[in-house]
């Protein structure tokens, strides 16, 4: 599966790594744009901890619950949090992509944690 077909895949399951080397797989939203996929997630979850300690990432298309398809293959890619305006320049691309379903899930947490970063953006070259 190239980055342009996991850009338009409802769901992509990211596989970061504890320091132990233990694999944690999570169906996340993903967008491709200028040869990195986008991935956005809440800025307090564990994928982002774990990233900030090891940016190495797999990454593959999957359903909602997390479930890749029988024989899809997992691209390994390095991950990288992005800043405030990268994630300014991901939640357009989000907005554009997922619609009213990404405003339901963002403003409610921009609301609830106002004045902190309720979500970030994490680039993943491949």
């Amino acid at each position: 599966m190239d980055l342009e077909e996991l850009g338009r895949a409802r769901y992509v399951s990211l596989t970061t790594f504890r320091k132990d080397g233990t694999p944690v797989a999570t169906p996340v939203w993903a967008v491709a744009d200028g040869g990195e996929l986008y991935v956005w997630t809440r800025s307090d979850s564990w994928k982002v901890k774990r990233i900030r300690n090891n940016g190495r990432v797999t990454v593959t298309a999957c359903d909602m619950r997390g479930r890749v398809a029988e024989g899809a293959q997992a691209r390994e890619g390095e991950a990288r949090l992005l800043d405030e305006a990268g994630l300014r320049r991901v939640r357009k691309l989000m907005s554009r992509k997922y619609t009213w379903q990404f405003w339901v899930v963002d403003v409610p947490a921009a609301l609830a944690r106002r004045g902190k970063r309720p979500h970030t953006a994490i680039a993943v070259k491949l």
